[in-house]
């Protein structure tokens, strides 16, 4: 093995990723209106399910605000509860 050759055991990575962001206090928006169905659109899988924090990048406070309004938003059919393809 030559001096200057030097291997890895697993692969390095090369992209890094972009930073998660809360959107709603970087944009300023302080109500989340459940009934912009669009808007809770970004909030769900497509199943319909919630997306956690860990993947929208939500702080804890916006998260319970979105939780609500999603659950409100169902109530009034605005969302489905359940779908094969939402998005």
């Amino acid at each position: 093995m030559a001096k200057n050759e030097i291997k890895y055991l697993t692969a390095i990575k090369t992209e890094k990723r972009e930073k998660k962001f809360c959107r709603f206090k970087k944009y300023g928006i302080k109500y989340v209106d459940y009934k912009d169905g669009e808007f809770l659109k970004k909030f769900l899988n497509e199943q319909g399910k919630m997306l956690p924090r860990r993947i929208t990048g939500n702080s804890l406070k916006f998260q319970r605000k979105v939780a609500e309004a999603v659950k409100k938003a169902r109530q009034m059919a605005i969302l489905p509860y359940v779908t094969d393809l939402l998005k």
